[in-house]
């Protein structure tokens, strides 16, 4: 892709260019770099001809890295212009690339022109909308309603399942879950995903006898917005002592990706001005509070743990602050 630097010239001036190419087509060995100044630091590359591709390929094709745990984040040398790496960082978590990048002022032929104005206007929520929706009856309750959400350029479908009978009158019982293939689909027990998503199921379903109704919002952002890929080559640096922040952080990732805009435009769709939201994290709350969204009050929704995520729970209470 090719971004364009905006800032710091005078009118009529064309500004410089430079092109940034996915270090993981390139298979570029990421060595050259400096140590971050800050956790979720973008991994950039400056040049091509000082690396051997063949021990690159251990390093940045994602069928070999897993063998070769990442050593950053890293920073690069000579980047003038910090929102179009940042730009860079956020097109790869998108995309489920590692946040690696050789950068080439020269190379710009066969380049797409992206800016960061044109992320922004990709993830403005004002372009999501309901697709479709039917009655979806499910295991924890039969009076359910399946709500699907599309953007006009984003491929992914975010889904609500409405529990009983939507009233206006009354803030439902409301549960943010972000995709986990391998803790929703697979049962993994290194996560709480499922057993969590499962038991919001069935406390809307209690909810709805009461008189009351719940929404669920599947969001599909899969590891907290890092992707499946990322979320496995964490896994691997779990497995060799790391813990679910540090193991994101030396991906170069961030500890929280998720996407709280997307969650409050879809709860607007349906009309839901205020909720009760199940969560035991207090920061969750505070990114719904600071998108719109009116909760009225946390639900606390904790789980016991088991032998193989007891210390992913241990992180989240004691590292990202969650109620445990």
């Amino acid at each position: 892709m090719l971004l364009p630097a905006e800032t710091g010239f005078a009118p009529g001036v064309t500004a410089p260019r430079m092109l940034i190419s996915a270090a993981r087509a390139a298979t570029l060995k990421l060595a050259n770099q400096r140590e971050a100044a800050v956790p979720e630091a973008p991994v950039l590359i400056r040049a091509a001809e000082a690396f051997d591709l063949e021990t690159a390929r251990a390093v940045a094709d994602p069928a070999l890295d897993l063998a070769h745990p990442m050593k950053g984040p890293f920073a690069a040398e000579h980047i003038e212009d910090i929102d179009l790496a940042c730009t860079a960082m956020e097109l790869a978590r998108l995309a489920g690339i590692l946040p690696a990048f050789l950068v080439s002022p020269d190379r710009v032929s066969e380049a797409q022109a992206v800016s960061p104005a044109d992320l922004a206007e990709w993830k403005d929520t004002g372009r999501l909308g309901i697709a479709s929706r039917a009655r979806l009856p499910v295991a924890a309750c039969e009076e359910a309603e399946i709500v699907a959400f599309r953007s006009l350029d984003d491929l992914r479908e975010h889904v609500a399942l409405v529990i009983g009978t939507q009233d206006g009158d009354r803030a439902p019982l409301v549960r943010l879950h972000s995709e986990c293939l391998t803790g929703d689909i697979l049962g993994s027990l290194k996560c709480d995903c499922g057993p969590q998503l499962n038991a919001a199921l069935r406390a809307m379903a209690e909810e709805a006898k009461a008189g009351g109704w719940g929404v669920l919002l599947y969001l599909r952002q899969e590891g907290r917005g890092i992707g499946l890929i990322n979320k496995l080559r964490a896994y691997r640096l779990q497995d060799i002592g790391y813990d679910t922040v540090d193991a994101n952080n030396r991906l170069g990732l961030p500890t929280e990706a998720r996407d709280f805009p997307v969650a409050a435009r879809m709860l607007d769709l349906l009309g839901v001005s205020s909720i009760r939201l199940m969560t035991n994290n207090p920061a969750k709350v505070a990114a719904l509070e600071g998108v719109g969204v009116e909760v009225v009050e946390r639900v606390p929704h904790q789980l016991p743990p088991n032998p193989h995520n007891a210390r992913y729970l241990d992180t989240k209470r004691d590292r990202t602050g969650h109620i445990l």
